[in-house]
């Protein structure tokens, strides 16, 4: 069972408290009422999917209920650091996105 680290919390807690939340750091844009369908489709429908370190969305659902962020590395499934929604994005190196 994985352990991953609530950055509200504090603390390590078992993968069934979590939830996935998609892909982090997704810019929402400001004309979406002018947006194409095709536009909108990128948007809404269509993430990366690399293979390397990635950048999710959690909610901690059975604990604060807060979402936070956190850089996943999609081949080891190993978390490398979590962080508060809001904070930027840290630079790891051999990112996929």
């Amino acid at each position: 069972m994985l352990l991953i680290h609530c950055p509200y919390c504090q603390e390590d807690r078992p993968e069934l408290e979590f939830r996935h939340a998609g892909e982090a750091h997704i810019a929402r844009p400001a004309n979406m009422a002018e947006m194409s369908d095709e536009d909108f489709e990128r948007f809404f429908f269509i993430r990366s999917n690399p293979k390397g370190i990635v950048y999710e969305r959690w909610r901690h659902i059975h604990g604060c209920a807060r979402f936070f962020n956190a850089a996943r590395d999609t081949v080891s499934d190993r978390f490398l650091t979590t962080y508060k929604a809001g904070e930027p994005k840290p630079g790891l190196g051999g990112e996929g996105n």
